[in-house]
């Protein structure tokens, strides 16, 4: 699956130059290129919340409105289902447009989205907002993504790359810590911290540069982009995996916490989500100099390590203290994959298709985290959370010897 990836002692290939004339970002100079990566970063610390900001809470939605455990994981996992389907939408009009444009109004319709679950007394009402919430959803994953890809090359995009993982991570920190404070007041109340999204568009359309996009980006879809480069087949399916792991512990794991008394929301969020953020972020601040000793490979086979043992000790642990351990570890393995497989993604997609092939990278990740619930909540249901775990453990062992055995 990593075949094609640069050395260890190299560089990444500077395939991802981009100018006008294919819809990349010119590269601004100075405080341009300063207040651009700042917007970036600042936009890629929502990444991870859109899920996990209210997953404090979605016990208490569950009890209030009457639903069952998988159906109370939907409202986090429901976003996911739009990106999964917006997501190629998205690609082109940014490959067609360039990047400022669908990623402004994309945070525009993350807030106005997201907050719908404010005022929503239904579970229908609350539903719809997410499916909202996940169209612009997926304007921001792939147009932060394709924006920083193309303003930086070279070691400098392993560094940056680092970067934008650490601030999804710390964004995976502080949003759900909010969402967790506020929770104690109403279920509604986490919403609110979704209204980010409004002063982050008003940025994007100030501080990126306005681009155009090319009319020989017009044809090619998803069809033509794996015909052309198999080998992201294989990178894809690894992103699809990354995704099913967070959100079943995401999602589950407070169930395990209510068996041990842990109900709290400020203590479920640190828990189920900070603890793996926080680790997360640590691994993106060293990622760059771990590029410089190890292969894209070898941080792979790494992740899946860490996956594996975040899954043995979430599924056998007895105690809050070994479960802040299992969520530690899948945070390692969650810094280690996204920056790496990213950047092979770009590296392997032709240059005119980066714009799709981010956002079918965004397709199969939110995808997981839409089917992360309906794969293990039914095992979880039937069993119990300890099997559902272990069971993950078994996949990404298995990924791991897969990995092991392909160059």
């Amino acid at each position: 699956m990593s075949r094609g990836a640069s050395p260890p002692s190299g560089e990444a290939a500077d395939t991802s130059a981009a100018g006008p004339s294919d819809g990349g970002l010119p590269e601004p100079e100075g405080s341009g290129r300063a207040g651009a990566l700042v917007a970036l970063l600042l936009t890629s610390t929502l990444g991870v919340m859109a899920g996990s900001v209210i997953s404090p809470v979605v016990e208490v939605i569950r009890g209030d409105l009457g639903v069952s455990g998988t159906a109370a994981g939907l409202v986090v996992t429901a976003h996911a289902l739009a990106v999964a389907v917006i997501s190629p939408l998205a690609g082109r009009l940014i490959d067609l447009w360039g990047v400022r444009s669908p990623l402004a109004w994309g945070l525009f319709l993350f807030a106005a989205g997201g907050a719908t679950g404010l005022f929503a007394t239904s579970y229908p009402v609350l539903i719809a907002g997410r499916l909202v919430f996940g169209i612009g959803a997926a304007a921001v994953f792939t147009g932060t993504t394709v924006a920083l890809l193309q303003l930086f090359q070279g070691s400098r995009r392993d560094r940056v790359m680092g970067w934008r993982s650490s601030a999804n991570s710390v964004g995976g920190v502080l949003w759900p810590l909010l969402g967790g404070a506020v929770g104690g007041i109403s279920w509604h109340a986490p919403f609110a911290v979704y209204l980010v999204g409004l002063p982050l568009g008003l940025l994007v359309l100030v501080v990126l540069p306005r681009t155009r996009g090319s009319a020989s980006t017009a044809s090619g879809g998803a069809l033509v982009l794996l015909r052309r480069s198999p080998g992201l087949v294989g990178y894809y399916a690894l992103q699809a995996a990354s995704s099913v792991f967070l959100y079943a512990m995401v999602v589950f794991l407070p169930q395990r916490l209510a068996a041990l008394g842990i109900t709290e929301p400020l203590q479920v969020s640190l828990y189920s989500v900070v603890v793996t953020s926080a680790a997360g972020s640590l691994v993106g601040l060293w990622y760059a100099r771990l590029r410089t000793r190890l292969s894209y490979s070898a941080l792979l086979r790494v992740a899946a390590l860490a996956w594996t043992g975040a899954f043995a000790v979430l599924g056998v642990a007895g105690s809050p203290a070994l479960l802040l351990a299992g969520t530690a570890l899948l945070g390692i393995g969650q810094g280690l994959s996204l920056p790496s497989l990213t950047v092979l993604i770009n590296e392997t997609a032709p240059g005119a298709l980066r714009g799709r092939a981010t956002s079918l990278a965004g397709t199969v990740i939110f995808g997981g985290q839409f089917l992360a619930p309906l794969l293990v909540g039914p095992l979880i249901e039937a069993t119990s959370s300890t099997t559902g775990f272990l069971a993950a453990a078994g996949l990404a062992a298995l990924i791991g010897v897969v990995l092991l055995f392909t160059k």
